[in-house]
């Protein structure tokens, strides 16, 4: 019989191979769109769209349940990612500043992209669930979300200084960035391969002999029925007992509008770190940009959802909702300083959006923490799938419209504007506490 194959050669990788394509979709191509000279409000309407298998992908988990295996979706799934991040790099325009027409092929690539990564999320955490046994699932929450946390470092850092160093040296930003998605490719084929020989097969023995299908709470779920019975009456059920909850207008309100702030400024981010001083911008270099948001900006973010994690576990997500809206909303406040005093110092940017991203990562706590406390009771698992869906159109839609908008008021408007919106931050956090358990979150 085949030796049983650690965790720890699958788990690490599995949860790298999640974060990169969803970083290259949504981050990564915002700047490499920038570069190429798409104005901020295609990329921010073209780039905030690609959210939206995110948003509909309740509606074909249970597909990835009932026909073939979890282990097939991975590996086929990841093969066919390769095969798109090379036919990005293959199909963008040779010169900068092509209408965005000539960007066609690419968006369809990226579109794409973003249907398998989505497909690939249900895949892996539904395998993640099956493969491990309780006990161990508690054990390796931690390190798969540490590699998710590397893989935001990769995409959003390493891919696009390295980008930004190629510009340097070619002279050539499509070049560029057609030989960084190659190499990116050629990267998620290793992954592929490692895969293909290191995950154990559902038929191989290897699985434990009983495991649980419904996840420990706080592990991310996205199977839109339990996995125990994904029939069509199981499927309309769950959606509909989700509708049927008490006050669920008034969660779904809340989620769509709790991180309004982020959500309308997150797209205009990065052009305004690489547009120049007098287009309102900072003038940072894409290696820069990578430097501020790949390290600093994740390192901040990470220790913000830890502290953020260890507070809410002392007070509860009662306690300690207003203290982390605030965190979340607040902060928002850097870029319209940076936007009025344009610094040129370095470590003041870094400061600034140190500090922007530790609110928000210590705020985004009390966001997920309500989405479980919202989808506790039967269908549990499809609940959240259900609210992981509206979190993600909670991005799109302010998203699709920030460029507009920042190329009608110009930067300081637009931040000035983020800025009003965090009274719908506030507003919806003033009515939710009466209405959460005193007691949930804490230990």
């Amino acid at each position: 019989m085949n030796r049983i194959k650690s965790p720890w050669l699958w788990v690490p990788t599995l949860y790298f191979a999640e974060g990169i394509p969803y970083f290259i979709v949504n981050v990564v191509s915002v700047t490499m769109f920038k570069r190429m000279g798409m104005s901020n409000a295609d990329l921010a309407m073209y780039t905030s769209l690609l959210y939206l298998p995110w948003v509909i992908k309740p509606l074909w988990s249970p597909l990835v349940d009932v026909v073939r295996t979890k282990r097939w979706w991975i590996l086929v799934m990841q093969a066919l990612m390769t095969v798109c991040f090379a036919a990005i790099a293959f199909s963008l325009p040779n010169r900068t500043g092509a209408p965005v027409g000539a960007f066609t092929l690419s968006l369809v690539f990226f579109y794409i992209t973003a249907m398998l990564s989505a497909t690939h999320d249900i895949a892996a955490d539904g395998y993640y669930m099956l493969a491990l046994d309780e006990h161990r699932q508690s054990l390796f929450v931690g390190i798969r979300s540490t590699f998710y946390r590397i893989a935001s470092v990769f995409g959003q850092g390493v891919i696009v200084v390295a980008a930004g160093l190629l510009e340097n040296r070619f002279g050539d930003i499509p070049r560029a960035w057609s030989t960084t998605l190659l190499a990116s490719s050629a990267l998620f084929l290793l992954v592929t391969v490692w895969h293909n020989f290191i995950l154990p097969s559902e038929s191989s023995g290897r699985f434990p002999a009983s495991s649980p299908l419904e996840p420990e709470k706080g592990v991310r779920a996205v199977a839109p029925v339990s996995s125990t019975d994904s029939s069509p009456r199981s499927i309309l059920d769950a959606f509909a007992t989700f509708f049927q909850k008490k006050g669920v207008w008034l969660a779904i309100i809340f989620m769509l509008l709790y991180r309004l702030p982020e959500a309308l400024s997150v797209k205009m981010l990065t052009p305004f770190m690489l547009d120049a001083a007098e287009d309102g911008g900072l003038g940072l270099s894409t290696a820069q940009s990578g430097l501020v948001y790949g390290t600093v900006g994740v390192i901040a973010l990470t220790i913000g959802g830890i502290l953020g994690g260890v507070w809410s576990a002392r007070v509860g997500l009662r306690k300690a909702l207003w203290p982390m809206a605030l965190a979340l909303a607040l902060p928002c406040s850097v870029y319209l300083y940076m936007a009025l005093a344009q610094p040129d110092n370095l470590y003041v940017i870094y400061f600034c959006v140190a500090l922007d991203q530790f609110g928000y990562g210590f705020g985004f706590t009390a966001y997920m923490l309500y989405m479980m406390y919202f989808s506790q009771g039967e269908y549990s698992t499809s609940h959240y799938a259900i609210c992981t869906a509206f979190m993600a159109l909670s991005m799109m839609i302010p998203g699709f419209f920030a460029g507009m908008l920042q190329e009608s008021l110009g930067y300081t408007g637009f931040f000035v504007l983020v800025m009003i919106c965090c009274l719908a931050t506030i507003a919806v956090t003033a009515i939710l506490p009466s209405r959460i358990d005193p007691s949930y979150g804490k230990k």
